[in-house]
């Protein structure tokens, strides 16, 4: 999805959570500014016509390991899930708040670093961007400003399946996500409402 697509679900996520488009703006000019390099290609290549496995952080993920085929997308911290089954995965969507020193490691090892600017995480994004040393990918919020990327989806999860719709996979499975968790907050139970609505916007129901 193009963001002039995408732009009018994200005016309508702004109004309903309250997000200020000029901090979103503005967080978006620092990654762009900080993010050392745009490997777009390689993950471009991890979806093309080939078959993507996203995974997210739910409690369920480790019953559904069995499931995964082909490239391996992360939501954040689902990657310290994989990285204990031992599962190294191919691509993390992270706005940081989930970053430990296991992210630098992976990066190292070739895992891409899909690193999303909102008005919230700038000190996260001043804190990591630059320690990664392999792949990354930027992606943000509001209108991308060149290097940077808006695919849709507003969730770390959503987004990496907005990611390997618009890059072209074949096939996307969609395992760890519970988008009924009655065991989160309320700010979080209305964002996994909003990643089903985006979901199925394009095609899949969670």
């Amino acid at each position: 999805m193009d963001f002039d697509e995408w732009e009018p679900c994200y005016a309508r996520i702004l109004e309903y959570f309250g997000f200020d488009r000029d901090r979103d703006e503005e967080a978006a000019m620092l990654l762009a500014k900080l993010l050392p390099r745009d490997d777009l290609p390689l993950l471009e290549n991890l979806c093309r016509d080939t078959v993507v496995t996203v995974c997210g952080n739910a409690p369920c993920l480790g019953e559904e390991l069995s499931c995964i085929e082909g490239s391996v997308f992360a939501a954040d911290a689902a990657s310290e899930v994989l990285l204990r089954a031992g599962i190294r995965p191919d691509a993390v969507f992270t706005d940081l708040d989930g970053a430990t020193d296991n992210y630098l490691s992976m990066n190292g090892d070739g895992t891409i670093m899909v690193i999303h600017a909102h008005g919230d995480n700038m000190p996260l994004i001043r804190h990591w961007t630059q320690k990664f040393t392999g792949p990354v990918v930027g992606t943000a919020q509001s209108r991308p400003i060149p290097p940077l990327h808006n695919f849709g989806g507003f969730t770390d999860g959503d987004r990496a399946v907005y990611a390997a719709d618009h890059l072209g996979a074949a096939r996307i499975i969609i395992i760890g996500f519970d988008l009924d968790d009655p065991d989160v907050d309320f700010i979080k139970r209305a964002k996994l409402q909003w990643a089903r609505r985006l979901l199925a916007l394009i095609g899949y129901a969670c």
